[in-house]
């Protein structure tokens, strides 16, 4: 059986110059972190890896003694870092092919006490680790009683660690939150969606707040890569068909989720299989919600930068909306119309987005603002821009529409029209 570290012995269990697997989302251990933190240079040359969410794990503070950090969601605290950090640009469904073929030498990451066959449940994070576990040679696994034991996954066997770390701190808690914009945005939805439908729900709060609009329909189901609190709210108020409705690879919410997350409702799921293409074709009507930063005129989403810096990734919000399309399904993206008070404008003039292109505009059907509704569907690039120029702020609308008519005028001799 694998022995129970004593505190600052992990260090000389990770190999020095190898690649090493933290698990992140709301499987983060703080025990880790502190272990890595105060490893001086003994891990010099080592570099950690794993889905750190913005704003949720710290992954900078495993930096320091020549450690470096490889991620997949650009953050200010890792451009910070410069040379010693960087971002692979990945979709998920890409970045679940990359993980597989990469060599990792080492991983340590949560999951809940053994059960009467001494299996170890993955809990609320099933996203990549359940496809590698068994190719990665140094498995620590931490154990944590906060950590719920979930289906859909087989777990790890107790005696396939090599070593053991214990972590009675609770998961960290993330609620949806909500305001005027977002409650007039899921007002918005609730005419899109119909009942019965399959959802997706994107990362951030406006997707999340955006579900309440929900809360009336019935028969609905999850397929997501990600869940939070909005779901319960939609378990508890009858929206969710019966059975096993709620399929996902990750929960990251508060303890209401948590402690249901065990639940025969809720399957959890690896991106091999959440964010397949075979899968997502087969579910009919798959209606996905997700959200950018900016919005240009041509209908091109912008998610990934914000003043002026990176504060994210690609996600899986590509490999969604294509299997939306080829689901039949409904491409939605959500966003308040304005930023900052009001002073600025999310919907932006063509190419005038921040970073790279997130969503291409054969990947966004329908545009929700809390100011309007842009059906892009089947419109010239004239009508998708006048289309848009509705949805935005009504102190924004003047300027926009110059905006386009400048473009216009630029891009071609005599402004000829685009339909």
């Amino acid at each position: 059986m694998p022995r129970m570290l004593k505190p600052g012995e992990l260090p000389d269990h990770l190999p020095r110059g190898g690649l090493v697997w933290v698990q992140g989302c709301s499987a983060w251990s703080s025990v880790v972190e502190t272990e890595i933190a105060m490893a001086a240079d003994r891990l010099s040359g080592t570099t950690f890896t794993g889905i750190f969410v913005p704003g949720l794990n710290p992954a900078s503070r495993l930096l320091g003694g020549g450690r470096r950090l490889h991620g997949f969601f650009a953050t200010p605290e890792m451009e910070a870092a410069g040379p010693a950090a960087d971002m692979l640009p990945l979709c998920y469904a890409d970045l679940s092919d990359h993980l597989q073929g990469l060599t990792i030498d080492a991983a340590c990451f949560m999951v809940a006490p053994p059960d009467s066959r001494g299996i170890c449940s993955f809990g609320p994070v099933c996203d990549f680790l359940p496809d590698l576990w068994q190719r990665i040679p140094v498995r620590i696994g931490v154990i944590n009683p906060c950590l719920p034991r979930t289906r859909g996954t087989a777990g790890i066997p107790l005696s396939d660690f090599s070593g053991l770390i214990e972590d009675d701190r609770d998961l960290p808690a993330v609620g949806s939150g909500s305001d005027d914009a977002t409650r007039a945005i899921a007002a918005r939805l609730a005419g899109l969606v119909p009942d019965g439908a399959t959802l997706q729900i994107g990362l951030g709060r406006t997707p999340e707040g955006a579900l309440a609009g929900l809360h009336g329909h019935r028969g609905l189901a999850i397929h997501s890569g990600l869940i939070g609190d909005a779901v319960v709210d939609l378990l508890e108020a009858g929206a969710l068909r019966p059975g096993m409705s709620v399929t996902t690879g990750v929960a990251i919410g508060t303890r209401r989720l948590y402690d249901l997350a065990g639940d025969p409702v809720f399957s959890f799921r690896p991106v091999s299989y959440t964010h397949a293409p075979r899968v997502l074709a087969g579910i009919e009507g798959l209606v996905t919600v997700n959200a950018v930063n900016e919005i240009d005129l041509f209908g091109q989403g912008y998610a990934e930068m914000r003043g002026g810096g990176f504060v994210s990734g690609p996600g899986g919000a590509t490999d969604f909306a294509r299997g939306a399309k080829w689901a039949g399904g409904l491409r939605v993206v959500v966003l308040p119309a304005a930023a900052s008070g009001g002073r600025v404008s999310r919907i932006v003039p063509p190419g005038a987005g921040q970073g790279p292109v997130s969503l291409g505009r054969f990947d966004i059907d329908v545009v929700v603002t809390d100011h309007g509704l842009a059906d892009l569907r089947g419109l010239t690039h004239d009508r998708r821009a006048e289309a848009l120029i509705a949805a935005a702020a009504p102190a924004f609308r003047a300027a926009l529409a110059k905006g386009w008519d400048d473009w216009r005028r630029g891009g071609r001799p005599g402004g000829a029209s685009l339909g």
